[in-house]
């Protein structure tokens, strides 16, 4: 009896001491520009950890739209009534099939409904965007797209090269949110690279006294950005006692490598 429990400590002490996975908000494009050859894309939503392919059921999102950015002009548009059912990495996700009208920077947003996380027995929300330029269109690419908690990239979120680096600012109510961990995680969607320790699947780093974060982004592919920090009010958890949530600012990019020559 006393060697199981002994045996049991130990496991819990193992599991305890290990890193945490981290959970990503997702909203991927299957192309990161529209063009005038491509004008339509189809938009996924979902719940997961990408790096280790480790997906988890993303319910309906409460809110899922798109804003328009032209210069200073912006559009809103509700997308929620146009998502479909769908399946990443074998968990409930939703996608939905977009047709870029006009020129002009696109931003989709997510705001999912409170996901409970036992293992970390708090609730995760995580507010999701993925910016898309149309027709050639950059204006206004840091324009926020009005949520509550947002990176606002201070580099252009598109059109950038593998190996380069991204720096972005993160903003809870307006302002920037100092001293913050951000996540980094690229999606390894077809499950080519293996980290070298489990310290390496997600990268972090800290927002200065300016809300300012840089990371570096060595692989071509999509890359996740999540700014984290604890909410304001707490919500009754399934035993009954009040629990924190985890808002995430969540912005993803695609970095692209060079092509050769023809």
């Amino acid at each position: 009896m006393q060697l199981r429990r002994l045996v049991g400590a130990l496991a819990l002490v193992l599991v305890t001491a290990a890193p945490a996975l981290a959970h990503f908000g997702m909203i991927i494009p299957d192309a990161p520009v529209a063009t005038a050859t491509k004008r339509a894309t189809t938009v996924t939503l979902s719940f997961s950890h990408p790096f280790e392919g480790h997906g988890m059921n993303l319910e309906r999102p409460q809110a899922f739209g798109v804003v328009r950015v032209d210069g200073d002009k912006t559009e809103r548009t509700d997308l929620l009534a146009s998502l479909k059912e769908a399946k990443v990495m074998g968990k409930a996700a939703w996608k939905t099939d977009f047709t870029f009208p006009k020129p002009g920077v696109y931003m989709f947003t997510m705001e999912p409904k409170l996901y409970w996380e036992p293992e970390e027995d708090c609730y995760i929300q995580h507010l999701t965007k993925v910016v898309v330029p149309a027709f050639g269109n950059e204006d206004g690419w840091d324009t926020p797209a009005g949520l509550k908690f947002e990176i606002i990239p201070l580099t252009r979120p598109f059109g950038n090269y593998a190996g380069g680096v991204f720096t972005g600012v993160a903003m809870l109510d307006g302002k920037p949110a100092p001293g913050v961990d951000v996540e980094v995680e690229y999606y390894n969607a077809q499950g080519k690279y293996a980290a070298p320790t489990e310290f390496h699947v997600t990268q972090v780093v800290k927002t200065d006294a300016n809300g300012v974060f840089t990371a570096a982004c060595p692989l071509a592919g999509w890359w996740g950005f999540a700014a984290l920090t604890t909410g304001p009010e707490q919500v009754k958890g399934p035993d009954g006692t009040m629990k924190d949530v985890e808002i995430g600012a969540v912005l993803w990019t695609r970095f692209d490598a060079f092509k050769p020559a023809k």
